[in-house]
């Protein structure tokens, strides 16, 4: 058995983001995109890579989210996480970004996600 087909699916996902990690990086014209996903919650920073920290955040435990999510789908979620920090983003002057999905595929919550920021202003 080849030992690619045998690893966790966990793990291939971790090493596709290093891989990914490794060519994606954010500067202060064009910040990186962090999305961490799991099974309940969606967090989102952008991120400043050559200064090391971040510029915005936005997640569905965050209080200016978290009341308005109740009893939504989890697609609907990451679509208001989308447009609250298109929002943030955009009073904070930042444009464009680097779109970093950490070695997830883009259907689901992260299309969703993707989707709202496209509509909020933000390119990548």
């Amino acid at each position: 058995m080849n030992t690619k087909e045998s690893m966790q699916p966990k793990l291939r996902r971790v090493k596709r983001a290093e891989r990914v990690r490794e060519r994606v990086r954010g500067s202060a014209e064009r910040p990186r995109l962090s999305v961490y996903r799991s099974l309940r919650h969606l967090h989102v920073q952008i991120i400043d890579d050559d200064a090391g920290r971040t510029l915005l955040s936005c997640s569905t435990v965050g209080k200016d989210i978290r009341d308005r999510i109740s009893k939504k789908k989890k697609n609907e979620q990451a679509k208001m996480v989308g447009e609250a920090l298109a929002s943030k983003a955009k009073s904070a002057g930042i444009t464009k970004i680097v779109f970093d999905r950490n070695g997830r595929r883009y259907i689901g919550r992260i299309k969703a996600l993707a989707d709202a920021l496209r509509a909020g202003g933000l390119e990548f």
